[in-house]
């Protein structure tokens, strides 16, 4: 058995799943499994498509999002590259038993590392004047094939018709080289993630979602959405028209996407509160590692993004810490109580939820935050610029953005040799490597979280 795993990135389940006019995944669906797959906390990319790849929480992997803290540094940072995750992921196992694996695209895989068979690394690739593939020489037929590659596109910009023809044109270059390579390399294990359908989301998704509160009807870019869709449809069928009858097909996102209804500026927050002090405010939109931060008097600072992180300034650990080892749990419980008690901005009630690393993971590390905060089940992001004068905003203060994420993601398999049309109500992230492993014959490892879903090797054994 081979196994061809195509990776939508933010695919959302409530979506596709009533989704009439896709008709290659609605055959899919209708003769094969399939259930919404709910993904980690955070559902981030990464560390997502890691969980999902590894059967292990955020925490075991020391990876909470794009980007950590150094050492306790207040402005010193690092980006979630491949060298930093040290678990290993599905295609390590299946090299221990002699199968080949084909990687394009799996976040994250930059730099490309040795694998037994062949890579091209994913968005947070810099550049292509970067060596971007393994082998290092599969970087030249790349080029000649498709001329520059491209990993990701530019946008948080307002130039909506220059994203959509960026948005296209990687696409299409995307599934030139998946088609190339699918037919070229000898695998077992055949996998890509598409990162344009979150691209897609983030740009378009107010001029699509009725529900926005930011929809116009007929606007211009209302049937952009479902267009792309139909376009990725169509790339799909002609993958699935290639592969013979003993590959399985897995269509799989890492999380969802869902409405974005705006951002609770952490920082802002803290400075009202007297846990963040500033020896002068800024006049305009400033990051914090800008500000004039009295860390001398400072209990905390928060970092933006889909949920917000909140570090405490603790005596002996950071370089001005304030705060003792004796007083750290009082104020982060204290820090805790008072974030799930924000409202919104008309006093309504918003679902925060606030944790722990040790509390959702159990084992946490790595640069671990103190807290996790998730405004209102994620549909407010967190803002961590300060000089806004307001704990609201109406945008994304790091560029034009719609959509947040969502826990439900998808998870469809399919054997063209069998018509059967099965469906549970979910299975986790942590479920898919173990699962995988158990239908191509190998035995689960043990430490992976996740486990076999007994209803997918009943029906494709």
């Amino acid at each position: 058995m081979r196994l061809l795993i195509i990776g939508l990135d933010s695919m959302p389940a409530d979506l596709l799943y009533n989704h009439e006019d896709l008709p290659n995944i609605k055959s899919v669906i209708d003769n094969g499994f399939s259930t919404i797959l709910e993904s980690c906390k955070p559902p981030i990319t990464i560390p997502a498509w890691m969980v999902m790849m590894t059967s292990k929480n955020p925490g075991r992997l020391g990876v909470y999002g794009f980007r950590h803290r150094q050492h306790y540094s207040y402005t010193d940072g690092w980006i979630t590259t491949s060298d930093k995750i040290k678990e290993k992921r599905l295609w390590e196992y299946l090299a221990e038993y002699g199968k080949r694996s084909c990687l394009i695209g799996v976040p994250p895989s930059y730099p490309p590392y040795e694998i037994n068979g062949a890579m091209i690394s994913c968005f947070i690739t810099p550049t292509t004047k970067n060596v971007y593939t393994y082998p290092s020489n599969l970087k030249d037929e790349i080029e000649g094939l498709v001329g520059e590659y491209k990993f990701d596109i530019k946008f948080r910009t307002d130039n909506r018709d220059y994203i959509l023809r960026e948005l296209y044109e990687m696409t299409e270059k995307r599934f030139k080289v998946i088609n190339y390579l699918l037919n070229k390399e000898r695998w077992d294990l055949f996998m890509f993630v598409e990162i344009g359908v979150d691209r897609l989301h983030h740009t378009f998704w107010k001029y699509y979602d009725k529900t926005h509160h930011k929809y116009v009807p007929n606007n211009g870019y209302e049937h952009v959405v479902r267009d792309y869709y139909r376009y990725i449809d169509g790339k799909i069928g002609e993958l699935i028209k290639q592969v013979d009858d003993d590959t399985l097909i897995l269509i799989v996102s890492d999380h969802g996407t869902t409405k974005m209804k705006g951002c609770i500026c952490i920082n802002e927050w803290l400075i009202q509160e007297g846990y963040l002090s500033l020896k002068s405010y800024p006049d305009k939109q400033t990051d914090l590692n800008k500000c004039d931060v009295d860390w001398s008097k400072t209990k905390a600072w928060g970092w933006g993004g889909y949920y917000a992180r909140i570090f405490i300034n603790v005596k002996g650990r950071e370089a001005n810490g304030i705060i003792s080892k004796d007083e750290y749990e009082q104020i982060r419980e204290e820090l805790r109580k008072k974030i799930e008690r924000i409202r919104g901005p008309n006093g309504e009630y918003l679902n925060n939820k606030v944790y722990t690393a040790e509390e959702l993971y159990g084992e946490a590390r790595g640069d671990k935050p103190d807290l996790l905060v998730f405004f209102d089940d994620l549909y407010w992001r967190s803002a961590g610029t300060i000089g806004h004068r307001s704990l609201y905003l109406d945008e994304n203060d790091t560029g034009p953005d719609d959509s947040v994420h969502s826990y439900d993601g998808i998870f469809i398999l399919y054997d063209k040799k069998k018509r059967i049309k099965k469906r549970i109500e979910r299975m986790s992230i942590y479920d898919v490597a173990p699962t995988l492993l158990a239908l191509m014959g190998i035995e689960i490892p043990k430490g992976m979280e996740g486990k076999v879903v007994k209803e997918i090797i009943e029906l494709y054994k």
